[in-house]
């Protein structure tokens, strides 16, 4: 059974641009013209097809503008495709960037209720897991101040504790490994680990790509908005470093 399943998706944006004279002299319809704006298209992703099955922990790669991180806007619906079908099965966690939904003007504790209760937990469910939250972030001496106090570590590890802790069916994870200390990456790992092991659907997108070596057991190779591999970890990892080689040679 898949738990989320992209068919044929692409999105693309409008990119504007203002036109402007090619010299110093401008006649008056050239000054009119620069004022206009220029509509070309960009396709961040070009029909993308993905199924992931339940409990499979999938990693994207990619090297930046790629499409990663649209791929995760999509799942998580920040945004919708221009064309396809997103299908999504289960309670979906995205931890897409630092501090993703949290109110600034309210305290850590709050916001642990508040992303819960957005992610359709019952309020004590929420209270169960509270403390294990709160010691995984290690925050326990800020958790009633406004998070707008927090640095961006202090952000991410809060995050990151309630997404993974909540226990959703599906945890889509962007890059959340690049911040924090050592001790704190272990710790993250550990935890995804153990996730996996519970059953749940993972998806993961970094640059790291010795954690996902370590966490993946399949991997997606993006260019330019489009899928151009896909398989086992170690040898798609292969690919994007080829890919990079021949970049820096053209």
């Amino acid at each position: 059974m898949s738990d989320l399943v992209l068919d044929h998706v692409s999105k693309r944006y409008q990119v504007r641009h203002r036109l402007e004279a090619k010299n110093g002299w401008r006649s008056l319809r050239q000054r009119l013209q620069a004022f206009r704006r220029q509509t070309n298209e960009f396709w961040a992703l070009r029909d993308v097809c993905l199924e992931v099955a339940r409990g499979e922990t999938v990693g994207i790669i990619g090297h930046n503008g790629a499409g990663k991180s649209t791929i995760l806007k999509l799942l998580s619906k920040v945004t919708t495709p221009t064309s396809g079908e997103i299908r999504i099965s289960g309670r979906l966690s995205a931890l897409i960037e630092v501090g993703s939904g949290f109110h600034p003007e309210l305290t850590g504790r709050e916001n642990i209720y508040l992303s819960g209760s957005i992610l359709g937990m019952r309020r004590r469910e929420i209270a169960e897991k509270l403390e294990g939250i709160i010691d995984f972030a290690g925050v326990r001496d800020f958790i009633d101040t406004p998070v707008k106090h927090y640095s961006s570590g202090m952000y991410v590890r809060l995050g990151f504790s309630i997404a993974a802790h909540l226990e959703p069916d599906i945890l889509l994870l962007d890059e959340v490994l690049a911040v924090g200390d050592a001790a704190f990456q272990a710790k993250c790992l550990e935890r995804i680990t153990r996730l996996h092991g519970d059953g749940r659907t993972i998806v993961f997108v970094s640059q790291d790509l010795v954690s996902v070596e370590r966490l993946c057991s399949r991997v997606l190779l993006l260019n330019h908005g489009q899928v151009v591999a896909s398989g086992s970890a170690r040898d798609v990892i292969e690919i994007y470093w080829e890919t990079g080689r021949t970049r820096q040679a053209s």
